[in-house]
């Protein structure tokens, strides 16, 4: 799923194509896509767009007159662009990727939302005015700009895992599997230790490594792509950079351990043993009962839901 440091790489190409342009056709292709129809997605076309947004995980494109498109990928939904598109209706069924499941077409190009896979969870929200719109916020706290004390009262509201908590869109804004990962090892915690147990000390490092970690990344990713706007490919959670997440049994940059995993349901967790758990192997079995109320079956549970 595309997270925080992704979304900003999209934004940032889609500001730089479309804020100021004009909507000329606007065309759903995959049936579970769109979510809402009031307003119907023909009231968008031949409005300007005046903002791109994140809101938690998802994109929010702003239409003049305060309607909004709200795209949440999920784990597979990507978005594709294409200068210079025809400013007409787009092409017949026959000329569509099968990958395809909506299409936008403005009056400089055309921006696409593709999802691989046959289970389609990415979804599009049609909605007009500010309180609509507020609706899809998930309420988390936004890491780059929180304070240590606002982060620590939220991870404190509830009793769970770190992982759980730093990737609860309700409690965090925009942190998924991936980073969510990396942060844990950037700041030297267990995945599975419990918020209720954290002391100051731990919290503050915990802050640091999630603001330096995801700052690195989006510095990271916008410098690499430039204005380039990025392929479906390109939009990825497993890095060749990255310390722990998607790396299990290669060595830990840190310490040079081999990184180790949780595996439940749909979802993992990769973690180093050294520099997070004091050489603790965590194994899959002896946690599910722990796990049980705090690592949801359902991956769109874990990743923030579908609506």
């Amino acid at each position: 799923m595309p997270e925080l440091p992704d979304i900003e790489l999209y934004l940032a190409g889609l500001r730089r194509r479309i804020v100021g342009r004009t909507l000329t056709r606007a065309l759903v292709i995959g049936p579970a896509l769109l979510r809402t129809v009031d307003p119907p997605l023909d009231a968008f076309e031949n409005r300007r767009v005046t903002d791109v947004r994140r809101l938690g995980k998802r994109i929010v494109i702003a239409f003049e007159g305060e309607f909004f498109l709200v795209i949440h990928l999920m784990i597979a939904g990507r978005l594709r662009w294409e200068d210079g598109a025809a400013i007409r209706r787009p092409a017949r069924p026959g000329g569509r990727s099968r990958l395809e499941q909506a299409r936008f077409a403005f009056d400089n190009g055309r921006l696409s939302i593709t999802e691989a896979g046959t289970r389609k969870r990415a979804t599009l929200h049609a909605v007009a005015g500010t309180a609509a719109l507020a609706a899809h916020d998930p309420g988390g706290i936004e890491p780059l700009e929180c304070s240590v004390e606002a982060f620590a009262q939220a991870l404190r509201a509830t009793n769970r895992t770190l992982k759980r908590s730093l990737t609860d869109p309700a409690t965090v804004s925009g942190i998924g599997n991936a980073y969510s990962d990396e942060i844990l090892h950037r700041a030297r915690l267990s995945p599975i230790a419990l918020t209720g147990r954290l002391d100051d000390e731990s919290i503050a490092r915990l802050h640091a490594a999630m603001v330096a970690v995801l700052r690195e990344w989006t510095d990271r990713l916008q410098a690499q792509f430039g204005e380039r706007f990025p392929g479906a490919g390109e939009v990825t959670a497993f890095r060749p950079e990255m310390a722990v997440h998607g790396r299990f049994g290669k060595l830990c940059p840190a310490c040079g351990t081999a990184v180790k995993r949780i595996v439940r349901a749909e979802n993992e967790v990769n973690y180093c043993p050294r520099c997070q758990t004091g050489g603790r192997v965590l194994a899959d079995r002896s946690l599910s009962r722990l796990l049980k109320g705090d690592w949801p079956d359902r991956i769109e549970d874990w990743e923030g839901g579908v609506d």
